[in-house]
């Protein structure tokens, strides 16, 4: 749970106290700058698994922890077994690094990275574009990326978490792509995992009001052609369930008096 004076909010929704703002400051930049080094090296002809080690020599040298390194949702569940998610065209999300998935150009491909900084997290995420890839899918790429940022403009206190998936489904409905359903955001910082949960459309249950000191993620999963998904048999991949591609991107964003801050950019 948050120390240092963080206060807590019903159903586990934690209040940020000024020190933990400033060490999740320090870990969103952390993540921000990891992500932007694999967009300068990343290329057709690497590794997923090149991927996660070039992660684990950043977090190491940067004195950060990988969050999703052994990280079970439930006791029971196989532990994540890598420093990030790399999840590559038709992988909506958790997809695991391996040396057997080699990158090729027309390829798009997410990482997602949360790093540790004493005790307070950082998540993020971006879909990278490899070498030519067609038309609609950079546009997907694109357009999600968009999309998370009309969500992130609805992070304001007085607005609900409705608010934030309603803009993000207003934006993606003229492009009929699907919004992935099952996954969501969610509240972040003292915990990898917090509430309230963010859904990227609208949801009759969202109705709780956003106050400064709350932080979340902002997560859209956008899919090229039907919104549906299907579990791999590994536990934890996520693909779409017409074997379209899909792209996410993520940010950590705080809620302050003025309006939303972005915890997880240069």
């Amino acid at each position: 749970m948050c120390h240092n004076g963080a206060a807590r909010l019903p159903h586990l929704i934690y209040i940020k106290s000024k020190r933990d703002l400033e060490k999740m400051r320090i870990a969103g930049r952390i993540a921000a700058e990891i992500l932007q080094h694999l967009g300068e090296v990343i290329r057709a002809g690497m590794s997923t698994k090149d991927i996660d080690d070039i992660v684990v020599e950043q977090m190491a040298k940067k004195n950060v922890k990988a969050a999703t390194l052994g990280y079970r949702p439930e006791p029971n569940h196989i532990p994540f077994p890598a420093s990030v998610c790399t999840s590559i065209n038709s992988v909506v999300c958790h997809g695991i690094p391996s040396p057997k998935v080699i990158l090729k150009s027309g390829d798009i491909i997410n990482c997602d990275i949360t790093t540790i900084y004493e005790g307070r997290f950082g998540d993020t995420s971006r879909t990278y574009c490899i070498g030519q890839v067609k038309a609609e899918v950079a546009k997907l790429v694109q357009v999600t990326e968009q999309a998370m940022y009309k969500g992130i403009e609805a992070v304001r206190s007085g607005n609900c978490v409705n608010d934030i998936g309603g803009a993000i489904e207003d934006f993606i409905k003229p492009h009929g792509y699907g919004i992935v359903k099952e996954f969501s955001g969610h509240g972040v910082g003292c915990a990898f995992h917090e509430d309230p949960a963010i859904f990227h459309y609208r949801h009759p249950t969202n109705r709780y009001k956003l106050k400064p000191g709350v932080t979340l993620t902002v997560e859209p999963m956008i899919n090229l052609g039907v919104s549906d998904i299907r579990m791999g048999d590994d536990g934890w991949t996520v693909y779409t369930a017409d074997g379209k591609r899909s792209a996410q991107f993520e940010h950590t964003v705080a809620i302050t008096e003025e309006g939303p801050e972005i915890l997880t950019r240069l």
